[in-house]
């Protein structure tokens, strides 16, 4: 493994598209269909983590609020080019901050996608009026809406350590309200302890069972570990020789299956992007348009190794 997976210095990684740090040709995905399209629906959040990936808080307006006549329009472009999507997610911050958030759940929801809300499902979730609008849209598609919500670990000083004194008190009581709503839930959490998964696992089933929340803590889709994204740790460069290495496909990867969708502060239109994890870097834009978006995406970043060909994570249910 250690003559494709390279491990040079940090400073000559991941400079080259085509190239990894030895030389070797670079791996690149090709996007086989797209299943899930994601609107980044701004970076505004109603709270600031201690490592949050996308770097999310109540001031950081990177990427600003998309509304919902320019999520209406990818989809119009989903329909125009026949692409197939099965799924529409939406993602932040904290997607509840943005005002539009339920008229752009409802037009999806219409039009006849899954979809996926990732949220911390505290205060921006529980105000009057998000809630008013949701509670129809659960009616009408529950079967079809999903909220993941955001618990790092299953024992609350953990999680608050994390996320701020109260956080976990606050997302158990918005996933109560969304069982009362018969809502779909699932979770997503954090493997920065370096806790056995199956251990990891025990507790949220017990907690899911006091809770009585119908979430499958054995089902790495309805309760994701995710490993921890840091630029500055050391991973290897990914080479094509590495699928048969590593035994794995480029299928695998979120990329032949995903898009994302965000607006840069000052921009005049949204931007495609090659991946959810990967909001700020410029390489990885795509174009305006889906038809733009449909290439194959080079390796070319840390988390491409750590998170998605080495950790086998993906953000998609």
């Amino acid at each position: 493994m250690t003559a494709s997976l390279e491990t040079a210095s940090p400073a000559a990684k991941f400079s080259d598209p085509e190239r990894t740090a030895s030389g070797a040709p670079r791996a690149r995905v090709a996007l086989e269909r797209l299943e899930t399209l994601w609107f980044n629906t701004g970076t505004l959040c109603n709270i600031e983590c201690a490592n949050c990936y996308i770097l999310s808080s109540p001031t950081n307006d990177a990427l600003v609020y998309l509304g919902a006549a320019e999520v209406a329009r990818y989809l119009d472009e989903i329909a125009a080019l026949r692409l197939g999507t099965r799924e529409i997610g939406f993602t932040g911050g904290e997607p509840f901050m943005n005002p539009e958030m339920p008229e752009m759940a409802a037009d999806a929801l219409a039009r006849g996608f899954e979809v996926l809300i990732l949220t911390n499902a505290m205060r921006p979730m529980m105000r009057p009026r998000v809630r008013a609008a949701l509670a129809p849209l659960i009616a009408a598609h529950g079967a079809r809406l999903t909220f993941r919500i955001s618990l790092d670990h299953h024992e609350p000083a953990r999680h608050d350590a994390e996320r701020g004194e109260g956080a976990f008190a606050a997302s158990l009581e918005g996933m109560r309200w969304l069982k009362a709503q018969g809502a779909r839930m699932d979770v997503a959490a954090r493997t920065i302890w370096g806790e056995a998964e199956a251990a990891m696992r025990a507790g949220f089933a017990r907690l899911f069972a006091a809770e009585g929340f119908a979430i499958d803590a054995a089902d790495p889709a309805a309760l994701m570990l995710f490993p921890e994204m840091d630029e500055r740790a050391a991973v290897p460069e990914i080479t094509t020789a590495c699928w048969d290495i590593l035994g794995k496909s480029p299928s695998e990867v979120m990329c032949a299956h995903s898009r994302m969708v965000v607006k840069r502060r000052g921009a005049a239109a949204p931007v495609v992007l090659a991946c959810t994890l990967l909001a700020y870097d410029e390489a990885f834009e795509l174009g305006e348009r889906l038809a733009e978006a449909q290439g194959t995406v080079p390796l070319n970043h840390p988390h491409c190794a750590k998170f998605c060909v080495l950790g086998g994570a993906r953000c998609s249910a």
